[in-house]
Formats: C-alpha cells, sequence, structure tokens
C-alpha cells in the first residue's frame, strides 16, 4: 500500500543503477489509520479456527510459489542475486509449513490440573497487530519466519519490507489476500524510517520483529522503550567456522565457503572467520581460494552467473576499505581481483581470501556482509573458542570434526545462537532462531516463536 506521502522509497537495481521501483511513502496519519483497522479486525482473524488460519497460509505460500518464474529475475533486479539459484521458494515452503505443522501443539493450551475443585491452565493469545520489518538480503524467507506464525496464532500482521525489495512484499500481499487472509489482516505497508519510528513510539503494534543492522536495531529498541511492547531483534554477525585436523576437509572447504560466498557474501549467517587446526590449515586454505577463483562474477540475469553484484555500491565500498585496512595491517589477499574483471569498483565486488589477519583489524571484528573470508591458523581447541568468542556477536558457529562428543563439548562454550557440526549457513525451523550480544534478542521460528508472537494468560477456575 503506498499513500500521499513524499515519494522517495527508490529500489535502484544493483546491476546497472536503473529504478525498479518506487513508492511513495505512507503519511503517519494514513499508516495509523490502516493498522487501526487492523487492530480493529484482527479479534475477528483470531475467531477463525486454527485449521483454517493454517489452511489459508498454506495457500498463500503455494500461491506465492507460483508467481516464481516471475519473481526469481525480479529479485535478481532488485538486489543482484543470480537467477541460477532459483530464489527463495524453497526455504519458504519449508520454514511457513514447519511453523503450520507445529502450530496446534505449540498453540494449546498448558493444562495444570482438571479436578473436581479446579481446572487450571495457560492460553496462548494473539498480541494483537505484529510489526514485521524484512531486509532485502532474503526479502522472502526472513519476513516468512514471522509473518507465517504471526497468523497461524491469530494476529494482524503489518509488513515492512526493506526498500531495496519493495516489490517482495507486494507479492507477499497478493498471494496471501487471494488465498482468503483478509486485506485489513495482512498489510504491505510503504513506510519511511522516521514513520516506522513515530508508530512504534505510539504503541501501534503488540509486538516488532526486526531484522537488520545493530544500528537500526538500536532505534527500534530505542523507538520501544517505555511502551512495554515487545521487540525480537535478529541484527548482525560475524559467524565463526572451526576446522579441526579429523575434519573431511574437501567437504568442509566446500561447505564454509559457500557459506562466506553464497548471495556475495550478504546472510545473516554467513561465515566471515574460519579457524583452522595447524596441521591442516594450509590445505584447507589452498582449497578455499580454488573455490573462490572458481567463481563466474557477472550479471545475475545471466545462468552461468555465480557472483552477482552487492546490493548496493556502499556495500562493496565498506568491504574493499576493510580488506585494504587489514592488508596494510599485515594481513595476505590471496585472490587477485584482475581475473574478475566485472569487478569494476562499484557494486561489482570480487571474492577474497584473506590469511594472516587478526583480531586487531577490523575486517576480523566488524560485520562485513561481502564475499570476503578470514583464515586464521590455530593451534588447539581452547585458543579456538577464544577466538570464536572474542566477537560482539554471536548469531551462530560451524565446528568440523568427526567426533560428536568434542562438537558438543565445544559449542557449549561457544557463545552463540545456534551451533552447526558439519554443516553451517542453515536455519532449521523446528529450531529457536536467536542470537546473543549485539546480534540481538528474542527467538524467531521454532515453538518459542510461537510464544513469541503470542501472550500466555493463566485460568485459575474453581469449580462449585
Amino acid at each position: 500500500m503506498t499513500g500521499t506521502g513524499t515519494p522517495g522509497l527508490r529500489c535502484l537495481s544493483p546491476i546497472d543503477g536503473s529504478l525498479v521501483a518506487e513508492r511513495s511513502a505512507l503519511t503517519p496519519d494514513e499508516a495509523a489509520g490502516r493498522i487501526a483497522r487492523a487492530r480493529k479486525a484482527q479479534p475477528g482473524w483470531s475467531r477463525v479456527p486454527l485449521i483454517e488460519r493454517i489452511r489459508r497460509v498454506r495457500a498463500g505460500v503455494a500461491l506465492l510459489g507460483e508467481m516464481n518464474d516471475d519473481v526469481v529475475p525480479e529479485l535478481a533486479m532488485q538486489m543482484g542475486r543470480p537467477i541460477r539459484y532459483g530464489g527463495e521458494f524453497g526455504g519458504v515452503s519449508e520454514r511457513a509449513n514447519a511453523m503450520a505443522d507445529m502450530a496446534e501443539t505449540a498453540l494449546a493450551p498448558i493444562e495444570i490440573e482438571d479436578s473436581d475443585s479446579f481446572r487450571r491452565y495457560i492460553l496462548r493469545e494473539p498480541h494483537g497487530a505484529v510489526l514485521v520489518i524484512a531486509p532485502w538480503n532474503y526479502p522472502y524467507m526472513t519476513a516468512i519466519n514471522s509473518v507465517a506464525p504471526a497468523l497461524i496464532a491469530g494476529n494482524a500482521v503489518v509488513l515492512k519490507m526493506a526498500t531495496q525489495t519493495l516489490l517482495a512484499g507486494e507479492r507477499l500481499a497478493d498471494a496471501f489476500h487471494r488465498a482468503g487472509i483478509p486485506e485489513d489482516i495482512f498489510l504491505n505497508l510503504a513506510l519511511d524510517h522516521a514513520t516506522t519510528a513515530r508508530l512504534i513510539r505510539e504503541r501501534s503494534f503488540g509486538y516488532v520483529n526486526f531484522t537488520g543492522s545493530v544500528e537500526a536495531g538500536r532505534v527500534i529498541e530505542t523507538a520501544a522503550a517505555g511502551t512495554f511492547t515487545g521487540v525480537g531483534l535478529e541484527l548482525g554477525g560475524k559467524d565463526p567456522g572451526y576446522v579441526m585436523e579429523d575434519a573431511d576437509l574437501p567437504v568442509a572447504a566446500d561447505v564454509l565457503m559457500d557459506g562466506a560466498l553464497f548471495n556475495s557474501g550478504q546472510c545473516c549467517c554467513g561465515i566471515e572467520r574460519i579457524y583452522v587446526a595447524d596441521t591442516v590449515h594450509d590445505e584447507f586454505v589452498e582449497r578455499a581460494v580454488d573455490i573462490a577463483r572458481s567463481h563466474v562474477l557477472g550479471n545475475p540475469l545471466q545462468p552461468e552467473t555465480t557472483l552477482g553484484p552487492m546490493a548496493q555500491p556502499r556495500f562493496a565500498e565498506t568491504v574493499r576499505r576493510q580488506v585494504a585496512e587489514a592488508v596494510r595491517a599485515g594481513a595476505k589477499a590471496l585472490v587477485d581481483s584482475g581475473e574478475f574483471p566485472a569487478d569494476d569498483g562499484n557494486a561489482y565486488l570480487a571474492p577474497q581470501v584473506l590469511v594472516d589477519a587478526d583480531h586487531s583489524m577490523r575486517i576480523m571484528r566488524e560485520e562485513s556482509f561481502g564475499p570476503v573470508v578470514c583464515i586464521v591458523r590455530v593451534g588447539s581447541d581452547k585458543e579456538a573458542i577464544e577466538l570464536m568468542n572474542d566477537s560482539d556477536y554471536g548469531l551462530t558457529a560451524s565446528l568440523w570434526t568427526v567426533d560428536l562428543e568434542r562438537a558438543e563439548k565445544i559449542g557449549g562454550e561457544v557463545e552463540t545462537g545456534t551451533v552447526f557440526m558439519n554443516r553451517c549457513d542453515y536455519l532449521d525451523p523446528w529450531l529457536c532462531w536467536t542470537g546473543r550480544k549485539d546480534t540481538g534478542r528474542g527467538g524467531a521460528l521454532s515453538v518459542i516463536g510461537y510464544h513469541n508472537l503470542t501472550r500466555p494468560k493463566s485460568c485459575h477456575l474453581k469449580k462449585g
């Protein structure tokens, strides 16, 4: 939904800088009016039987899938992901249908007692209106994490999509409305940052879920301060991998480098630091460099392209500055960007592997969110744990070994939201998606995701 506000929500394609979409932002009064209608309509939606709410959400997801042939090139135009990867529908379907599968159990009353004297139980009730602020890097998958369970739980949902992927919000709204979810229950609103913050300050929502940068997360949390509005924040990351001496090196290198470079490194849980046991370090680095050099950087609309442009030139410039600073400080860049003619010094950025980096360097401490990874030699599990924890972030950590007990022990000491063994860069909808430190707070997906999207009500009923 667009309004009469000042034009300025403009999506420029990273492919060539052309205008993909432009929308007028709603004025604060226009937005408040539409949200008021959603809040008024929400009790009626919550009375729709749960099984029917589930059916309509599943139907909306299926309708979205039918758009995939159009959505994939549209996404490439908006944010640069190559068409060869087929878009996000596989993940969207997996997550939404998993949340639908667990809904009846997750939302069922917790029965405490039903005796001759008392009935005691705890209900899960919807918050009312839930605001979902989705990022551009995976606009469909990150949005569905909260949109699907929030609707199933009986909430009205207001979606604010990132300007870089404006069309994704419109696609989601079209699919869900055609599936029978009322327009006043699922709203895709064109909002600027100032209006969004104002709406939160004015207590327009029962819950806010935000995925994005640490800086923006602080703005959201500050806006909510004193309103007692629940807030879920998935913010930055600097996710580590640890390759132990017994790891399957070919597989570890393939998977970790995919986790570092897929989507041009623009992944919330992308791998940015890899610590490798001393005895296998050199072989791992050689394999990692070969993988990086094998990528085809170019126009994401071409099927041979494996690495598209970053979503905006300024994002690529941040990575270039981090790499240059690290090299000046003693790190070694192992990939010659000259091997990638498409690297234009603008949004198109060649992949890079760095060694001899340390934690005094910005590239080892600040989120890069680009196609670069640092590989560091370590001499023990203790050293690896200390380095993995020497970070302001804590989203995921990826451990590579054949020893399950060792991985569980190390994982217990790593300050992170998710521990992987022999995989990375994956979101399991049956497990809680959460983080520590500057990565944020709260939790999405799983039964815990439903708990965050509802509030408990205790019922203590004395009979007779």
